[in-house]
């Protein structure tokens, strides 16, 4: 939920609708921030907060025991099935549900340090005896601790040798490309240039080959999305008192890091962190302040947390800093194009909290170009949003304004501002400043999501949406539909407890004191000459949309018409391919009685599609092609939920009907992929490795027709192929497979990617 919920939505469009027509009139007319935030904080009134608490409590955030029993009966339930991932997830929702200092805190952590004995995860689990104890855990209990503990110690102390000595293999065997990658910051290969036309932007001042790192960068601030993860019939897809399990139970807060041992806020039962420096760093940089109001937070959707948030750490001093008038007029001083998403010339390379905090307020924000009406709903969302803040307590002291407190009342011996007072103007002027640049300057955040079964043997993923982001220095790239960049976003991992052994507890701890953050690197995804501007694509690409629709939705979201190379292209493309149409090219589909090519045909009764072949001449109306085609896609997605399942006899029966429609999808049909992928899963749920391979070697031939033979796409095609050939000893298959999958990894997801990890493990295993 991006925007704030339907209901808030609905609220204030009715307010916009019954507001006096000289108060709309002077609102529509007013062309400066500050005057648009005053403005709407006038027309505020007890009934919109009311309003506000009225939907806020289907978001509660409150700690509540019973809640938290009820989460631990669940992962009692899971761990007798011996689903042990569910069981930990469990356990934690039941955690961040308990009051701090109850019996139900104890026995959450107590059961989760079980759960993750399980799964081998040892120190994580010793963390949770830690703390079962200190929580009061049951004194006839200790005992079961005590134990667990002896057996966590004893593993972990086994264990560390065998560990460092096969990172000291590896890290013979496979050189320092390993090592991690840039620091943030620009590669020396570019440079940011300006373009009226381009506005702020990235060139290559040399060549820079494929695969090498351009830029790494942190956002500013991110907030993860709600909701977007939950799998049926995975460990990750089990009931919870919210549903299933979804980013918020799975990741921390902060840094987005995976998880199952989260870190639960002390006052509210939704932020938990992965570690106890990461929920350090949230509550002093923003969560002290979101806690109170977290609910009504969720109302006012992901956006306006995401800009309250960004305010919230710049504070109030580097907020008048970023306003000062002479860095405004050399702002000014730099036109800047509608298209671009660039910030004006500050360093890219400073990582101080203030110049990415200038970096982000100079990020054009469009007021001209918000109608009217969202422009209302953004400044009375954040009136309320600081409204609701000023009722729950003073500003933060950690924003150190005192000085700028004394200058305006000398009289103040203290130099401390006890509440928001006169300043909610500018903190909330400024929250509405990146509200507004959100719509443009927003970077989703994607992460790869397993969506295979818990025991298959095959890796299926697809990449999901966890968290919307400002980045600083990312924002200075331009968009392409068919870039020459791809992106990873990754958390910095800290040393995992089953990596260590119980004599180095001094490492252990130096390293969980470190707080995690999560990155973007940007790479060349082909080779960029000298002179060439560096792209990356903004959401609509060439290879997943049609011209037409992606030129709308940039016109719509980024206020600017693409005309890039690959629009004017497929421009032309789709021109000819229209004329192609007319004269009858086939269309990708085959005739379901000869196998012949269906081509489009268009005469004064209508359009169809007819079989190629004069001795057939079977034909079929654009309605029955259209079902035809939803019938397969309505199959497809039984036989995806019967994978999840575990049903693949169930699934293949499906598959072998596909097409009873009197419809034949070509090879290379995207459709057809889809099949081929699914048939490919449903045999090797069954051990059947060679009729698996077949058919995904047919659905990689189809992904690589559609993104390209240097596609991550159909690298990840590859790498299931790879298993496949694995799991089944097919040795001289597997092995030919690899350098070209290792190629496409390293390519697009650099070196430390989990599939590069498993793909040289199954190339030792087989090289013996």
């Amino acid at each position: 939920m991006d925007l704030p919920c339907v209901q808030w939505q609905d609220h204030v469009a009715q307010k916009w609708v019954g507001i006096d027509p000289d108060l709309k009139e002077h609102f529509t007319s007013l062309l400066e921030i500050d005057d648009i935030f005053k403005c709407s904080l006038s027309t505020i009134t007890p009934d919109d907060l009311d309003f506000v608490d009225s939907v806020s409590v289907g978001y509660s955030v409150q700690k509540d025991a019973e809640k938290a029993a009820r989460c631990r009966e669940g992962g009692n339930s899971s761990f007798r099935s011996r689903d042990y991932t569910s069981a930990a997830l469990h356990y934690t929702q039941g955690a961040c549900f308990a009051p701090v200092g109850s019996e139900q805190l104890s026995l959450c952590y107590a059961n989760r340090s079980a759960a993750l004995y399980h799964l081998q995860h040892y120190q994580e689990s010793l963390d949770d005896i830690s703390k079962a104890m200190k929580s009061g855990y049951p004194p006839h209990l200790l005992h079961k601790l005590k134990e667990r503990r002896t057996q966590c110690l004893k593993h972990l102390s086994v264990s560390q040798k065998a560990k460092e000595d096969g990172h000291n293999t590896a890290s013979k065997n496979h050189g320092p490309e390993e090592q991690g990658s840039l620091q943030c910051g620009i590669c020396p290969e570019a440079v940011m240039s300006f373009d009226p036309e381009k506005g702020r932007h990235l060139v290559a001042t040399e060549r820079i080959g494929a695969g090498e790192v351009i830029l790494t960068d942190r956002p500013y601030s991110c907030v993860l999305i709600p909701g977007m993860e939950g799998v049926r019939g995975t460990a990750g897809g089990q009931d919870t008192e919210g549903g299933v399990f979804g980013t918020e139970q799975r990741r921390c807060h902060r840094c987005l890091r995976e998880t199952l041992s989260a870190v639960p806020c002390d006052w509210c039962s939704y932020s938990r962190y992965c570690s106890t420096s990461c929920q350090k760093e949230a509550w002093e940089e923003h969560h002290h302040w979101e806690c109170p109001v977290g609910a009504d937070l969720m109302v006012m959707g992901v956006m306006s947390q995401l800009a309250l948030r960004v305010t919230l750490k710049a504070g109030l001093r580097n907020v008048q800093r970023a306003r000062d008038p002479i860095r405004e007029e050399l702002t000014k001083s730099q036109p800047s194009c509608l298209n671009s998403k660039s910030p004006h010339s500050y360093s890219c390379h400073s990582t101080s909290n203030s110049d990415s905090y200038l970096r982000v307020f100079h990020l054009l924000h469009h007021l001209n170009r918000h109608s009217p009406c969202l422009r209302f709903l953004y400044a009375v969302t954040i009136a309320t949003v600081f409204l609701k803040l000023s009722k729950v307590g003073p500003p933060p002291s950690s924003w150190d304004f005192s000085g700028l407190s004394r200058e305006k009342n000398q009289s103040n011996q203290e130099g401390d501002i006890t509440d928001w007072g006169s300043e909610m103007w500018l903190l909330g002027s400024a929250a509405l400043r990146h509200i507004m640049q959100l719509g443009c300057n927003a970077q989703a955040i994607t992460m790869l999501q397993n969506t295979g079964t818990r025991n298959s043997a095959v890796q299926s993923s697809r990449e999901i949406r966890i968290a919307t982001a400002i980045f600083p220095t990312l924002s200075l790239l331009n968009h392409s539909c068919s870039p020459n960049t791809s992106m990873v976003f990754e958390s910095r991992d800290v040393l995992c407890g089953s990596e260590l052994s119980a004599d180095i507890s001094e490492r252990v701890a130096e390293e969980r004191s470190k707080p995690c953050r999560v990155t973007v690197t940007v790479r060349a995804a082909k080779v960029i000459p000298l002179g060439q501007e560096i792209l990356h694509c903004y959401g609509p690409d060439s290879r997943r949309m049609a011209t037409k629709d992606r030129q709308h939705l940039l016109l719509e979201q980024y206020f600017f018409l693409c005309c890039c190379e690959a629009c004017s292209l497929q421009q032309q493309q789709d021109e000819e391919e229209e004329e192609k149409q007319e004269k009858g090219t086939a269309s990708g589909l085959l005739c379901g009685k000869c196998k012949g090519s269906l081509r489009k045909f268009i005469e004064s009764k209508g359009k169809g599609f007819m079989c190629s072949q004069s001795c057939c001449g079977h034909r079929m109306s654009s309605s029955e092609v259209s079902r035809s085609l939803q019938s397969i896609r309505s199959d497809l997605e039984k036989v995806v939920d019967l994978l999840q399942t575990e049903q693949p006899d169930k699934a293949l029966k499906i598959l072998r009907t596909k097409c009873r429609s009197g419809l034949i999808l070509a090879e290379t049909h995207p459709l057809q992929g889809e099949l081929d992928d699914a048939t490919a899963r449903a045999y090797a749920a069954m051990g059947d490795w060679n009729n698996a391979a077949y058919h995904l070697q047919r659905s990689a031939a189809a992904v690589g027709s559609q993104y390209g033979e240097d596609s991550i796409e159909l690298g990840y095609q590859l790498f299931k192929l790879v298993q496949l050939h694995f799991n089944g000893g097919s040795r001289a298959p597997a092995l030919s497979l690899i350098p070209k999958v290792r190629h496409l990894l390293r390519l697009h997801r650099g070196p430390r990617c989990q599939e590069l990890q498993e793909l040289r493990a199954m190339e030792d295993c087989l090289r013996g």
